[in-house]
């Protein structure tokens, strides 16, 4: 902010220019590399902040990097299907096949069956 101004003024322009803000209610923010490592913000103080029909997130707390590894792999859809219904890996495959690819659809058949 600029020194010396009331918060109240300074909404006040931003509204006057068109910029809008809002916050978001988040706890931790992940930012994912391209190298594999992660920057990762917690807690996160998260603004949204929308400009000429652009929208940008401005974030701050307390930043820490992690490396990356293998055990931080993305789960699958199969992944996530197994650990919702107990189904083998095989089978939720077999019911994305099916489902094509409808995460919630596989889940379901797997259930009912």
């Amino acid at each position: 902010m600029l020194p010396n101004m009331n918060p109240k003024q300074m909404a006040q322009i931003m509204k006057q220019m068109g910029i809008k803000n809002e916050p978001v209610d988040a706890v931790r923010v992940i930012v994912e590399k391209a190298d594999g490592t992660k920057t990762v913000v917690e807690p996160a103080q998260v603004i949204l902040v929308e400009m000429q029909g652009q929208k940008s997130l401005q974030v701050s707390g307390t930043f820490r990097e992690e490396a990356g590894s293998e055990g931080d792999a993305t789960p699958t859809d199969a992944d996530l299907v197994m650990d919702e219904t107990g189904c083998t890996k095989e089978e939720a495959e077999k019911a994305l096949e099916e489902s094509g690819g409808d995460l919630a659809e596989a889940i379901l058949k797997l259930k009912k069956d």
